[in-house]
């Protein structure tokens, strides 16, 4: 049984981690968020220690240290984008790997000083990939990996996931915390397409702001129209008033469906970090360059071929 400290309990994403510690018969003993809204811990680690104070959280943290059967072993974090850096590296210092959502970082430069601290504690990072474990995705990649080498497939992904007037009141509405749209909603769409695509060849970004923004990707495999939002006002006619939420990846002409399957995904992801199998900041690295570049690019009128259809809609 391994010791867990979870960095960020109050958070949207936090019940999963927890879900994930216990359900792989490991112990959440400590955890630490600024707000005290996480009666969740009574039903998956009444036991654990919690504090609101992070100077009181990393301190108890050093004093387990110890004895080595209350030691951290790995210390999770959901905390806002912009503290997942510090985090971390206050993560490792503990002498304890780490556990991170997406996305881990915002920049290429900041994965290479968590190599860095990494080499410093003799400790790793594991980033949280969880759409590599759906069964939906395995099984494209390796449809995609069958098809002649020279095949490139056509791919449109769209992803609308409204949010209210909060968003913007909140970290996840300051583009200096949560990094923007794109790399807040988008992050793990990139991932996806990369593990099932190949490696990056071109990125450009046709439209962003601070509820959308749309651009073409083209991979070893796959040329790729995609378009992120959470405006309301995006989803399709037939959607309006009935979900909150529109999805849809097609793959030359062939739909992905994979609604189903996330329920345990982290869990998942957990077991084969526990396994050594876990993906690391290399594995990270690629979707960290995507979101980079997609947040720092200039936006260009690109060829019809290459521009998602939702952008001709825009401010119509």
């Amino acid at each position: 049984m391994k010791n867990f400290a979870l960095i960020g309990a109050a958070g949207y994403i936090a019940p999963r981690h927890m879900r994930a510690i216990k359900d792989t018969g490991c112990r959440l003993s400590a955890a630490y968020d600024l707000n005290d809204s996480v009666g969740i811990i009574d039903s998956l680690a009444p036991e654990a220690d919690f504090f609101t104070s992070f100077e009181c959280f990393y301190e108890h943290a050093q004093t387990l240290r110890r004895s080595r059967a209350n030691a951290l072993d790995y210390v999770t974090v959901c905390s806002p984008n912009h503290l997942h850096h510090a985090h971390i590296c206050a993560g490792l210092r503990l002498g304890a790997d780490v556990i991170c959502e997406k996305p881990l970082v915002p920049t290429p430069e900041l994965l290479d000083e968590l190599a860095l601290v990494e080499r410093e504690t003799g400790k790793r990072v594991f980033n949280i990939l969880q759409l590599r474990h759906h069964t939906a995705i395995i099984q494209l990649r390796e449809k995609v990996r069958a098809a002649p080498s020279t095949t490139k497939f056509d791919v449109e992904l769209t992803y609308i996931t409204s949010r209210g007037k909060w968003y913007a009141e909140s970290w996840k509405g300051d583009p200096r915390k949560s990094f923007g749209v794109a790399t807040n909603i988008g992050v793990h769409f990139y991932d996806m397409l990369h593990f099932i695509f190949g490696a990056l060849q071109r990125n450009v970004v046709h439209y962003r702001a601070d509820s959308k923004a749309a651009g073409y990707l083209e991979y070893e495999r796959a040329r790729v129209r995609w378009f992120l939002s959470i405006d309301a006002n995006d989803l399709p006619e037939d959607v309006k008033g009935k979900k909150p939420t529109y999805r849809n990846i097609s793959i030359s002409g062939d739909q992905l469906e994979f609604s189903e399957g996330f329920t345990d995904l982290h869990t998942a992801s957990y077991r084969e970090i526990l396994a050594d199998r876990g993906y690391g900041l290399a594995d990270a690295r690629h979707c960290i360059e995507t979101v980079c570049a997609i947040r720092t690019a200039q936006p260009v009128r690109g060829a019809d071929c290459e521009v998602h259809p939702y952008v001709a809609r825009i401010g119509k």
